[in-house]
């Protein structure tokens, strides 16, 4: 994971005009609503062989009381992270499950993912 791999993730979200922070390890990106974002650990994309999450892309009231996150590992193709970024910035409304199961909208200012069909990747069970 390189910086050229970190922009073409987020080249989306620099385009909507999303807050762009840097603390330490972890270079944030923030909605204008401040209803989502993406943070990025530069300390997990520098070990790849460790269970670390690098990217966390959250939606909800605040990042610490999430409605949903996501999260991707290092060797998540960039193609992927820049379709998910794309649909985030682009978004206009969340769904919640009611108690009754049913969906319903609120204004969190974020649509659920539509995530792009990857082709080229494999899932394994193990055999008995």
């Amino acid at each position: 994971m390189n910086e050229k791999t970190v922009t073409a993730a987020t080249q989306p979200l620099a385009e909507a005009g999303w807050k762009h922070t840097v603390d330490g390890r972890w270079i944030r990106w923030t909605s204008p609503t401040a209803h989502a974002g993406v943070q990025f650990d530069a300390f997990a994309a520098q070990h790849p062989t460790r269970n670390l999450a690098t990217w966390t892309i959250w939606a909800g009231p605040n990042p610490d009381r999430p409605t949903w996150t996501l999260t991707a590992s290092p060797r998540t193709p960039s193609a992927l992270l820049a379709d998910l970024t794309e649909n985030l910035a682009h978004g206009t409304g969340t769904r919640q499950a009611q108690a009754d199961g049913r969906e319903r909208r609120t204004s969190h200012g974020i649509t659920p993912l539509a995530i792009s069909t990857v082709t080229g990747i494999h899932a394994t069970s193990p055999t008995r």
